[in-house]
């Protein structure tokens, strides 16, 4: 009692604000610095997590209770009928296993730490007494508390998932083209024959029955006329999954010591997907971000290591086609025999109705029904390794976290299932390194490339690839590795992991930066996270130098707009006229060069590589008429006047959708191909970036970073949009690592004290 006396005699000294409450058990202080991020200080290891759990529900509650809803397939709760197929999904796709295989496979004590996060978030909960926050009030609910287990949630793991889209949408591609034009002008990644799997008839594969899977992972937002309805946003896999990270060695830092430069892109959200924390505690010093939602950090440093992660994109799961009993739907056919689907019957709460209702979960030997065709007596069946013990999305980091070297390192990343992840990794003692994490199905005899018949037994997997034979990097010769979800199979690398990568631009261009140069300092880093010089631009400019135009043929303005797009340095900035002309002019020229069908399928670099093998001034002419029809249309015909900034634009949206909660527009350069990467559909951002980190392993105090559009999630906090100008502007602030540093930056200090 003494101790929690002298703890709250000192905190009132300090200015500080204290919180009694019960679940702790000895002081904690909370330094917030300036920008926003809790620096957490604790006596023990379970005091840390508590005070991680309380502090995340303090600064983001509303985005965590909608979070643990879509997570566990509660949002039909309060969102009514309408969510209960996306309700759907995340209950299937629930962990059902050993749960002490799932809780070891994280950490020994990942249980521990869960059951702690998740009472800090509830002790928040409790201590509102029934009040509800602004954005409840809104909303119209209250927050519900928590279980250990909301945090194994698979959603974002699902999210992951993206050959599934693909698969289906290769079969359609199939059924309209033709099998030779898909393998032709849309083949996989290295190269592989696209055979159509024994017995599988293509016909009925089509989008719609990803109807609820889409739902599923897409973003929710609430409509503010009637906030129980909603709007369930499809993402684009392709748009909403990326990242870059390179780390360069002493040798060719300014430093001497490594730099670690790391840029997630994810959706673009308000409040921010990721939430900056630094833990400290025993066993733990480790700064950096995760979810908000999970205990711990997913990429940051600790005392000794410092670590970050992109997307491999190993393909992880396969839809099977199961035939259905034509006599009884609950039957599927294997290998000549019907079998019984598994029935799981869960009551289900729906806002306005008082009785719950039961869902129906059903699953075949492949994994759970996402969705059914009894017109054609088909059930399609994922198999996904979301269903193995331990693939929750970035919890294996509370082994990463705690790494102190390569060897350990590399132990904690056999670990990490889903998602796959291309870790890169620096330490004090100079060492630079990287593992291509994930468990990777093997198929033997087959690719995944198209969705397989679940009856015959001849596409089943055959267990998983060794998690040390993963491809890997260990202080290579060249001083730097990188990483920007491109295909990065080792040359005669003889497993299959995927055929399907990013375009390889963005790493293109950060390995031809990184190649430039000597010495990089963190200031030179930070210049290539907001580098916007266009690989393609600079491809389709060499295009156009082999197009001679005869005399006449081009009127004024095209004359102007082609010597511009001839003249330019190939940079997508928001004040560029040509920027903005080489988007959509380039945009036109899928359907110019392969119609209006497979243009629509075809990649930007597909239609440079027909144009650099096949000149085409046809098509080069009417894409750029269409584009000065557009631009003059929407911009006039002051070409002086069309600037990317004006169209490229990014709007930070908040679930309830009301304006004065938004952020933006905010006029933005780059584009998906550009390394500060800023994609979206109709040329708007809705993905990228929101947290970024630099590194300096030398001085950790030195390491920088921004999360946008801030820390907080409470619209009437002074941290919820206050980093949106830094980070529109390219700007950073220190990611403060020291307690000296961090005492002098302080901006607010909390003392949480025991309540008994």
């Amino acid at each position: 009692m003494r101790v929690i006396a002298i703890a709250a005699a000192l905190a009132a000294c300090l200015g500080a604000q204290e919180y009694r409450l019960a679940g702790l058990n000895k002081p904690v202080e909370i330094l917030r610095d300036k920008w926003g991020i809790p620096h957490i200080y604790a006596q023990t290891q379970q005091d840390l997590f508590f005070a991680q759990g309380w502090i995340t529900a303090k600064d983001r509650l509303f985005q965590l209770d909608l979070w643990r809803r879509v997570g566990t397939g509660k949002l039909a709760e309060v969102l009514g009928p309408e969510a209960l197929n996306r309700d759907r999904i995340a209950r299937l796709v629930r962990f059902r296993g050993d749960w002490n295989a799932e809780w070891q496979s994280y950490s020994p004590d990942a249980k521990e730490i869960a059951t702690a996060f998740t009472s800090g978030i509830n002790a928040y909960i409790k201590s509102l007494d029934g009040k509800r926050p602004l954005e409840f009030r809104i909303a119209g609910f209250d927050p519900g508390l928590w279980a250990p287990e909301d945090v194994t949630a698979r959603i974002a793991g699902l999210l992951m998932i993206r050959n599934i889209a693909r698969e289906v949408q290769r079969a359609q591609d199939i059924e309209r083209f033709g099998l030779d034009t898909v393998q032709k002008f849309l083949p996989p990644d290295p190269f592989v024959k696209i055979e159509i799997p024994h017995g599988l008839d293509l016909r009925g594969i089509t989008a719609t029955l990803l109807a609820d899977y889409n739902d599923a992972i897409g973003t929710v937002r609430l409509r503010p006329q009637s906030p129980r309805a909603q709007v369930f946003e499809d993402p684009d896999p392709v748009l909403s999954i990326g990242s870059n990270n390179w780390v360069v060695s002493g040798a060719k830092s300014a430093t001497g010591k490594p730099l670690l430069a790391n840029d997630p892109h994810r959706p673009i959200l308000i409040p921010s997907l990721r939430k900056t924390v630094h833990l400290v505690g025993p066993g733990w010093n480790a700064i950096g971000a995760g979810e908000p939602a999970l205990p711990g950090i997913a990429l940051g440093h600790n005392e000794e290591v410092g670590f970050g992660f992109t997307i491999v994109g190993i393909d992880q799961g396969d839809l099977y086609v199961e035939k259905l009993n034509p006599n009884n739907p609950d039957e599927y056919l294997y290998r000549g025999q019907w079998r019984k689907m598994e029935v799981v019957e869960e009551p289900i709460k729906v806002a306005g109705s008082a009785a719950a209702r039961k869902m129906g979960l059903r699953y075949t030997m492949h994994g759970p029904v996402i969705a059914e065709d009894l017109g054609r007596h088909r059930a399609y069946a994922l198999k996904w390794v979301g269903s193995e013990p331990g693939s929750a999305g970035y919890l294996p980091a509370l082994r990463l976290a705690r790494a102190r070297n390569w060897d350990e390192f590399q132990s904690a990343a056999t670990y990490y299932k889903i998602p796959s992840e291309n870790l890169v990794y620096a330490d004090r003692a100079g060492n630079i390194g990287w593992i291509a994490a994930g468990q990777a199905p093997i198929r033997k005899n087959w690719t995944g490339l198209l969705p397989v018949p679940g009856d015959t037994g001849e596409y089943e997997w055959s267990g998983f690839l060794p998690g040390s034979e993963n491809p890997r990097k260990f202080n290579p010769a060249e001083g730097f590795i990188a990483t920007a979800n491109h295909k990065i199979l080792p040359e005669n690398y003889r497993h299959q992991l995927a055929y399907e990568w990013a375009a390889p631009f963005r790493f293109g261009r950060i390995d031809e930066v990184l190649k430039a140069k000597e010495k990089f300092s963190l200031e030179d880093l930070q210049q290539l996270q907001q580098d916007v010089l266009s690989l393609p631009a600079r491809r389709f400019q060499k295009i156009l130098k082999n197009w001679h135009p005869a005399d006449g043929e081009l009127s004024g303005a095209e004359r102007e707009i082609l010597n511009r797009i001839l003249g330019w340095d190939t940079r997508l900035r928001t004040d560029s006229t040509e920027a903005l002309i080489f988007e959509i002019w380039a945009g036109k020229l899928h359907g110019t060069v392969f119609g209006p069908a497979l243009g629509t399928r075809a990649e930007l670099g597909t239609v440079l590589l027909n144009l650099e093998q096949r000149p085409n001034p046809e098509a080069l002419l009417r894409a750029l008429r269409y584009a000065v029809t557009d631009l003059t249309n929407q911009y006039g015909s002051e070409i002086a006047e069309w600037k990317w900034g004006k169209l490229h634009t990014v709007t930070f949206r908040h679930p309830l959708d009301r304006k004065e909660f938004n952020v933006g527009p905010i006029a933005r350069p780059g584009d998906g191909n550009t390394v500060n990467s800023t994609s979206g559909p109709a040329y708007r951002q809705t993905a990228g970036a929101s947290y970024r980190q630099i590194l300096d392993v030398g001085d950790w105090d030195r390491s920088v970073t921004t999360n946008v559009p801030g820390e907080s999630g409470d619209p009437n906090s002074p941290f919820y949009s206050n980093l949106a100008k830094e980070w529109s502007e390219g700007r950073y602030h220190p990611l403060l690592y020291t307690r000296r540093a961090v005492e002098a930056n302080t901006a607010e200090r909390m003392q949480l004290v025991p309540a008994q």
